[in-house]
């Protein structure tokens, strides 16, 4: 299983995928959205110089808690721009 957190802000963006690729999909969308409007809007209090750190984190759902096999920051979003990782993009 796979989730999109924001590193930054140890947040969970709503949202399983069964594929990395469906979590890129969901990604994708975000990207298309503007920096300073939700859910992209940093919740913080500077989030006029702050904004998003995208990770795909994969998930072994038959460990109780749950064990993580991988994450990887996947895409920035900010007033400077989206920036993709050279791996997904």
């Amino acid at each position: 299983m796979f989730v999109i957190e924001d590193e930054v802000h140890a947040e969970a963006v709503e949202g399983r995928f069964r594929t990395r690729q469906l979590a890129i999909e969901e990604l994708e969308r975000l990207a298309t959205i503007p920096w300073n409007e939700a859910p992209n809007r940093a919740p913080c209090i500077g989030w006029l110089k702050c904004g998003r750190r995208y990770e795909v984190v994969e998930y072994d759902e038959s460990a109780s808690p749950w064990k993580e096999l991988s994450r990887d920051l996947t895409l920035e979003v900010s007033a400077t721009g989206v920036l993709w990782s050279t791996k997904d993009k």
